[in-house]
């Protein structure tokens, strides 16, 4: 929805409310989902960021062509004393955090990504600040009283406005729910530094050690804020091989469903107890389409299926339907894409 056509939406650049965003990866570059959150932001007031580290030059300037005036970067303290660097990454430091900033601009909207700490994270800052909560957003407005949320929600079988009635709305947007797109005019980017005082309560369970672990997604989008994804179910027997060439062509996140990934042929698989995805392009290859991994998929815009059973479920719910070997069609449609971008230069 755009800010024409969705109810309740003020224009960009109308509203008077005051609205913080967290930045996820200050000390390197925004990433896109930040970005989309800083145009969300946009149409219902002023936006403000909030830092836990210093923010690097490259994001100062992204963040003065997306229009933020004022990043505020918190200054942690614990008993009087700096907390060491690994705190401020705890949910609910970041909680503590969100609030102190809230308090000092007095704002109205503090949004984050929907990654899985974030979420942590918000619904603690709602109950430390008594806001309203919504999970998962795809959209934000103001209906001139209250800030206004739409949301999917039912495994994806129901589209939901709530109206944010609390002096402040807490919200996470998911990826992809709208195309990121910088302010009419850049500005200058000021940091200033906020006090806040993080409790003993918070710093009380801290991650001691942490294990990285490869996988095959290695170098792509991450798979829950990707704008394309191509996943691979039962359908591909464990070879994902023309799964991940037509990803790689598209330059897309691959997935799988639950027994592909139960099986050992992949690591990350997409559905209601997995990563739910909401794509601009979603294609399932040699997937069935059960409730489960549906639920995690179905907010996609573009829906393709590639299925060699003409009664294929995720058919259903499809803008597009390929009946075939996905062992056929795939390559033949990694290598239509590789030929089109490069007769594009």
């Amino acid at each position: 929805m755009t800010p024409e056509t969705s109810p309740g939406t003020t224009p960009e650049g109308t509203g008077n409310r005051t609205v913080l965003v967290l930045l996820d990866t200050p000390g390197t570059e925004l990433r896109s989902p930040v970005l989309e959150l800083l145009t969300l932001a946009r149409r219902v007031g002023r936006v403000e960021a909030v830092a836990l580290e210093a923010p690097s030059l490259e994001v100062l300037a992204q963040l003065g062509a997306h229009g933020v005036e004022t990043v505020r970067q918190a200054e942690l303290s614990a008993d009087g004393h700096a907390p060491s660097a690994d705190v401020a990454h705890l949910t609910p430091v970041v909680a503590e955090a969100l609030a102190a900033a809230a308090r000092a601009c007095d704002a109205d909207a503090v949004l984050l990504t929907s990654s899985f700490p974030n979420k942590e994270a918000a619904a603690r800052l709602a109950f430390l600040t008594g806001a309203g909560l919504v999970v998962d957003a795809s959209d934000l407005g103001d209906d001139g009283t209250h800030l206004v949320a739409d949301k999917r929600v039912f495994a994806g079988s129901w589209d939901v406005r709530s109206a944010v009635t609390t002096d402040l709305a807490v919200l996470t947007v998911r990826a992809n729910a709208v195309v990121p797109e910088p302010a009419p005019e850049a500005v200058a980017t000021e940091v200033v530094g906020f006090g806040v005082t993080v409790p003993a309560a918070a710093t009380a369970a801290r991650v001691v050690s942490r294990t990285t672990h490869e996988t095959s997604g290695s170098g792509r989008p991450a798979l829950g804020e990707a704008s394309v994804v191509v996943t691979g179910g039962r359908g591909t027997n464990g070879d994902f091989a023309p799964v991940v060439e037509l990803a790689d062509a598209l330059g897309a996140a691959v997935g799988a469903t639950r027994d592909a990934v139960y099986e050992g042929w992949h690591d990350q698989f997409v559905g209601q107890t997995g990563v739910t995805v909401a794509p601009r392009l979603y294609i399932g290859a040699g997937v069935s389409g059960a409730p489960h991994h549906r639920g995690g998929m179905q907010a996609a815009q573009v829906v393709v299926a590639v299925n060699n059973d003409p009664e294929c479920p995720l058919f259903e719910i499809s803008d597009f339907a390929v009946v075939g070997d996905l062992a056929e069609v795939l390559p033949q449609a990694a290598e239509a894409i590789r030929e089109h971008k490069a007769s594009r230069g």
